[in-house]
């Protein structure tokens, strides 16, 4: 497949890894005899590690074939977490290093992720775009403050902290953003 081809999405072999693309800038030089040329920005699956690559347009990378299915969290085996397809409940297995910072935002019942699949083996999780988590441990909202709104720190159940608007507390469910990992709302 050859650069100019290659869309954001697309799955492909590069110094024997197989990286998923994220982002992509065209450059044309003006002039004559000008080679356009492609960057990419390319995350390892699994692990997540970014990579910047340029190549121009001629360039090939092979396509690797990247399957996702929707699954559902299932339970906890030992560290691994296992999901069960939504469709034929067949079990899919991931480590905690598969699944980097996703794991913080794994609870029961999680429904809306996708696994990806390269050979039929499970190499990395697709997280929905929000995940409902519960407050466990925030320090109590200040009487009598300012209007401002002040940021105050949380731990979530599943161990991870963020920052949360000073009028949530314990015991809350609150809403993540799984891309930044910031709050988004009450759930």
């Amino acid at each position: 497949m050859k650069a100019s081809e290659i869309k954001k999405g697309n799955v492909v072999e590069h110094a024997n890894g197989v990286w998923q693309v994220r982002d992509i800038e065209r450059s044309a030089p003006q002039g004559r005899g000008g080679n356009v040329t492609y960057r990419f920005t390319l995350y390892s699956v699994p692990g997540g590690t970014k990579l910047d690559l340029s190549l121009r347009a001629e360039d090939e990378l092979k396509e690797v074939e990247l399957v996702r299915r929707a699954a559902s969290f299932s339970y906890r085996d030992g560290e691994a977490f296992v999901f069960l397809d939504d469709e034929d409940f067949t079990p899919y297995t991931l480590d905690p290093e598969a699944l980097g910072d996703a794991a913080g935002y794994i609870t029961e019942g999680l429904t809306g992720c996708y696994v990806q699949l390269i050979d039929e083996a499970p190499v990395a999780l697709q997280l929905p775009a929000t995940v409902a988590l519960e407050v466990v441990d925030t320090p109590p909202e200040l009487k009598g403050g300012t209007a401002t709104k002040r940021p105050k720190p949380a731990r979530l159940s599943t161990g991870i902290e963020v920052m949360v608007p000073e009028y949530i507390g314990n015991g809350e469910k609150v809403l993540i953003n799984t891309a930044t990992g910031e709050f988004s709302g009450r759930a």
